[in-house]
């Protein structure tokens, strides 16, 4: 089933954040443990927000060898820019120099419920 934008509750304001890996990333064979554990502490991040209903959706681009151009997504449900702003700031991989990020308004068009 579809959901329809028109149904939806226009209050709502949605974010997404890309999440791309440092250049020095890319190849895993560089990770070390503190990297391995680093996005362990990253994917438990998302998935506390999505248990709160703030994250409505996260993935990623599934490439090997990963490039430059493999990303990883994050769609959030927020009340403003600045609090979707901080998510993204606080997120471990951001934090922790892993990935860097960039935040965008988004409008949610079509989507299966």
């Amino acid at each position: 089933m579809l959901f329809n934008y028109f149904q939806m509750d226009k209050k709502k304001k949605y974010y997404c954040y890309f999440l791309h890996l440092y250049p020095r990333y890319c190849d895993h064979s560089a990770w070390t443990e503190k990297e391995n554990q680093l996005i362990g502490v990253h994917f438990r991040y998302l998935q506390d927000l999505f248990e709160k209903k703030v994250l409505f959706l996260a993935g990623r681009t599934v490439n090997e060898p990963m490039t430059e151009k493999d990303c990883g997504i994050a769609i959030l449900e927020a009340d403003n820019e600045a609090e979707a702003k901080s998510i993204m700031e606080n997120d471990p991989a951001v934090k922790g120099k892993l990935m860097y990020a960039e935040l965008f308004k988004f409008s949610l068009a079509l989507f299966r419920n």
